[in-house]
């Protein structure tokens, strides 16, 4: 019987390139800047680890179950280095090259990635996402090379979008409407959270399919959240069946090859209370407000202090939940975000044109209490020249979202 090979890395070209979620000329660009960071600040190679930085430098969105993945960039080479369970998907998803790791072994992933940078002595890594075990395994395989933690200055680059991004932005936000019209059509008395949920999710999904034929459809999804399941943002969905009176929070979550955005609205089943109503007005004053604030110049730590300022002379304060917007791009619930662009008050990041930002402030008044539950509303804006453009369309307020018991 003759001797199975079993190498530790190889390349297979199996099948044509895909298309990509950009164009040749986007990744060029971004592929350039990334490149004139590493001439800054002294770097042979750059070891991108994280979902987020791999998908926006190479076009491919790993899926991990565990198994470590990479972007590497040098001077003149790109590099995707995945492992032989996907066999020559990640090729077709790639812009540049790809390297795949076999399990004949442990630790063929460093060997491949160390056979792409021999001669590396400093090396670019993302300190927020590699682990100490995955340092240690560096420091093994690529001994002698410095590691140099880039995980800020890469974000940086990410803040403000292409005209590409923006635009595939605007279809995530158009189809993130499409999903809350069939949410707010499925609203019924004794209809379960999934139920509802799923009208949404499907509604979504169908629009992906139609305008992006040629992504990788997944990871869209919905949280519709009813009675007291509406006290946190991102509280799953449940079988909990909806009730008269009910206040509910309607979100979703279209992701467009990596790219998420976000529609999220408060609704009543029934006229509500007028402690509850009084607590949505003051939700929607709050945005509103927040709505007008978003502009060039403007920073995210004083568009903050003055929306906390309308809050406490309401003496509502107390019941914000969380941070009031955050930068939108390639993103997601399983992997991270541009922190440095969030509307916090440790946030001091001044908006510029090419930024996209959500407004999205959020009240809880706990079980008990007169008006008790959570209202939220959200829109996704882009930072222009003069001012910023809201992309959301789907109304929100008493006015429009009070669905008939």
């Amino acid at each position: 019987m003759s001797q199975v090979q079993r190498p530790d890395f190889f390349e297979l070209q199996n099948g044509a390139k895909a298309r990509l979620p950009f164009s040749a000329a986007e990744y060029d660009n971004r592929l350039g800047k990334l490149r004139a960071l590493m001439a800054q600040v002294g770097v042979d190679a750059l070891l991108l680890s994280s979902m987020h930085n791999v998908a926006y430098y190479s076009g491919f969105l790993y899926c991990s179950f565990g198994r470590p993945y990479a972007c590497v960039v040098t001077a003149d080479r790109c590099v995707t280095v995945s492992a032989n369970i996907d066999l020559g998907q990640p090729w077709r998803r790639s812009y540049g090259e790809n390297l795949i790791y076999t399990d004949w072994q442990r630790n063929n992933y460093w060997r491949a990635v160390a056979s792409i940078v021999p001669q590396a002595s400093r090396i670019g890594i993302e300190g927020d996402h590699m682990t100490l075990a995955a340092r240690a395994l560096m420091a093994e395989f690529i001994g002698g090379a410095e590691a140099c933690d880039l995980n800020r200055e890469i974000m940086g680059l990410r803040m403000i979008k292409s005209a590409e991004e923006i635009e595939l932005i605007k279809g995530g936000a158009r189809t993130a409407d499409i999903g809350g019209e069939a949410i707010r059509d499925a609203i019924r008395v004794d209809r379960r959270e999934i139920d509802v949920a799923m009208a949404g999710r499907d509604a979504m999904e169908l629009e992906i399919a139609r305008a992006y034929p040629d992504s990788e459809i997944r990871d869209s999804w919905v949280w519709f959240q009813s009675g007291i399941n509406t006290d946190g943002a991102h509280n799953p969905v449940t079988t909990r069946r909806l009730t008269a009176g009910d206040i509910l929070s309607l979100n979703t979550f279209p992701m467009i090859s990596g790219y998420y955005t976000a529609l999220e609205r408060t609704l009543f089943i029934g006229e509500p209370d007028a402690a509850s109503l009084k607590i949505w007005q003051a939700n929607v004053g709050a945005h509103e407000l927040g709505l007008s604030l978003i502009k060039p110049g403007a920073s995210c730590s004083g568009i903050c202090a003055e929306i906390n300022r309308y809050f406490a002379e309401l003496d509502l304060l107390q019941y914000r939940t969380f941070g009031y917007g955050h930068s939108f791009g390639l993103l997601s619930h399983y992997y991270g975000r541009e922190a440095g662009l969030e509307l916090r008050e440790d946030i001091d990041t001044v908006l510029q044109p090419g930024m996209v930002v959500s407004m999205e402030p959020m009240l809880t008044i706990p079980q008990g209490l007169p008006g008790a539950g959570g209202y939220r509303e959200h829109d996704i804006l882009v930072v222009g020249e003069d001012g910023a453009e809201n992309i959301t369309g789907f109304p929100y307020g008493p006015e429009h979202n009070i669905i008939a018991a």
